[in-house]
């Protein structure tokens, strides 16, 4: 366990040169980063500026559409909606603990998808121009909120454990 701690601690200039330049940028990657940020002892050189660009990473991955960009591409059938998104992010402040989960917790929390879900459906650019019937959008509705709500899980599945 030493010699995972050496190389940890040997490795944190690189790694905050990578914090900063956001050569890490996914949900997992930063996640396993923060991981091992937190099991540095308090007394490790740098703890605190290398905590620093880590809350900054979160910040720069959720502002920065790398969050909706990873959503997006985990709802491939009914691309997740920015706007969901956003009002979530309206929400979370960004100095206080993780701001990619608090966000994440927000949308689930406060049940955001359905209405983002209905809003997408009875929008007429989905239908190509024409007006759909209270049946076809409470079925696109439905499908995207079902979609969205299965990768929301997924990513908070990463705070677990």
């Amino acid at each position: 366990m030493s010699n995972a701690n050496n190389s940890n601690t040997t490795s944190l200039p690189a790694l905050l040169q990578s914090l900063r330049s956001h050569t890490i940028n996914t949900l997992p990657a930063l996640r396993r980063t923060e991981r091992l940020i937190a099991s540095l002892p308090p007394s490790t050189p740098n703890k605190s500026e290398i905590t620093k660009a880590l809350n900054e990473a979160w910040i720069y991955y959720v502002d920065y559409h790398s969050l909706l960009n990873e959503l997006r591409g985990l709802t491939k059938n009914y691309p997740f909606s920015e706007s969901c998104l956003e009002e979530a992010k309206n929400g979370v402040s960004k100095s206080q603990g993780n701001y990619c989960y608090g966000v994440l917790k927000r949308i689930k929390d406060r049940g955001l998808i359905p209405a983002h879900a209905r809003a997408l459906a009875a929008r007429p650019a989905m239908w190509g121009g024409r007006k759909p019937s209270a049946t076809e959008m409470h079925k696109l509705a439905t499908a995207c909120e079902s979609e969205w709500t299965r990768v929301l899980g997924i990513l908070l599945r990463y705070w677990d454990a």
